[in-house]
């Protein structure tokens, strides 16, 4: 691209050169023509009574054409110094961009080495930000790039014109929110106190950040936190009825957004327990089409597959007649079996060995339902190794305790 510019560059002042030689030769024998023919005279016929003839180079010249031949003189002379320079040009264009390389290349060395330069710093903090929303959002630093783009195309006199307060103001509601989330992350493994405080947290800043899918679906996730530890059924019902209207916002937002869809499913599936039996089907569809899609957006989570997998399971165990209610209902029931369940629990250990205590017993299940004896008592011996922290443990542990005797443990 740099040698077809210089090239059009070249011919374009050769064209000059040659059109102002042109000029100037036409003029000059022009010149040279008039006086030749009558020297010291020309026709002048502006005189309506007849021709005439006046003097041009004599003393006689009136003043007002002596001032137009000494301007076509200086004229001429501005050509020929122009013409020179046009071809002082021509010669240095071959080396042009070799100098201007060099001294752009000055140049900056210098405004790097002085103090006052702040655009590294600046534009390495700003991607430490993005890079650290892009980790908290479950998406790579290149979508964070791609998204925040505006960022690195600023230029560097741009970002000089900044003043601390702009650039400070800039920066700060990323880091604000970065912050935000790190913390939410943090009370999510606490306690249940700390649940508590999340949610509430997420509620007040819902209006500055509500339109950011990695805070929405976070906001879904304390939601679910908050439903496992209420009391009551009124509690729970209205976190989950709540939470579950999030996650419409949250993948309406950003459909691709997979821990979105991943937290949405969820509620869907929480949502069962207090729906009727046409809403607990449809919600099941829907806890379906969005955990694949969740899969499909981000493949290596192994909550995904562990989720599929338990809805593999469910479906398997669904009676005869709750597969007749399904197909009324929606003429086609859902359709799974114990090897899907068993594929999908088996992924997650691939993905993340250790993952749960209840992924497990489910594996734990499945091979005993296969009658695949030797392997469900191995996975039982694994899911006793690990301690109970959670209380998703808890329930893994009681799982087992019914489990161990039907496998003669």
């Amino acid at each position: 691209m740099a040698q077809a510019d210089s090239k059009v560059l070249v011919l374009g002042a050769l064209a000059g050169v040659a059109g102002i030689s042109l000029a100037v030769v036409c003029y000059q024998g022009f010149r040279s023509r008039r006086r030749a023919s009558c020297p010291g005279y020309y026709l002048d016929r502006s005189n309506e009574r007849g021709p005439g003839l006046m003097l041009v180079d004599g003393p006689g010249l009136p003043r007002g054409q002596a001032e137009v031949l000494e301007r076509l003189e200086a004229l001429i002379q501005c050509v020929s110094e122009l013409k020179d320079e046009m071809k002082s040009l021509k010669n240095a264009l071959p080396t042009l961009q070799d100098q201007v390389r060099e001294e752009l290349r000055g140049r900056d060395e210098a405004r790097r080495a002085s103090p006052l330069h702040r655009t590294t710093p600046t534009r390495r903090k700003r991607a430490a930000v993005t890079i650290a929303a892009a980790r908290a959002g479950g998406r790579s630093s290149e979508e964070a790039e791609s998204e925040g783009g505006y960022m690195t195309a600023l230029t560097d006199s741009d970002e000089e014109d900044l003043s601390d307060a702009e650039q400070r103001d800039e920066e700060l509601p990323a880091d604000k929110l970065c912050v935000l989330l790190q913390r939410i992350d943090s009370l999510h493994q606490g306690a249940e106190s700390d649940k508590r405080e999340s949610l509430n947290l997420l509620l007040q800043q819902r209006e500055e950040f509500g339109q950011n899918s990695t805070f929405l679906w976070r906001l879904i996730r304390a939601y679910c936190d908050v439903h496992d530890i209420s009391a009551t059924m009124e509690e729970k019902k209205n976190h989950a009825e709540t939470g579950k209207k999030v996650g419409e916002e949250a993948v309406s937002l950003n459909p691709t957004c997979a821990e979105s869809h991943q937290w949405y499913a969820i509620m869907c599936g929480i949502m069962a327990e207090y729906d009727t039996v046409q809403n607990k089907i449809k919600n099941g569809y829907i806890f379906k089409d969005h955990l694949d899609k969740a899969i499909e957006l981000k493949p290596q989570d192994p909550m995904s597959y562990y989720l599929l997998g338990r809805w593999c399971y469910a479906v398997a165990q669904l009676s005869w007649i709750e597969r007749k209610v399904a197909a009324t209902l929606f003429g086609e029931p859902p359709s799974a079996t114990i090897e899907d369940a068993l594929k999908n629990f088996l992924k997650v250990e691939e993905i993340q060995p250790g993952y749960s205590k209840l992924n497990y017993v489910f594996l734990a299940k499945c091979y005993k339902d296969l009658g695949q004896m030797g392997k469900a008592r191995k996975m039982c011996e694994a899911a006793s190794s690990m301690n109970v922290v959670s209380k998703e443990d808890e329930d893994a542990q009681k799982e087992l305790g019914l489990l161990l005797p039907a496998l003669g443990v």
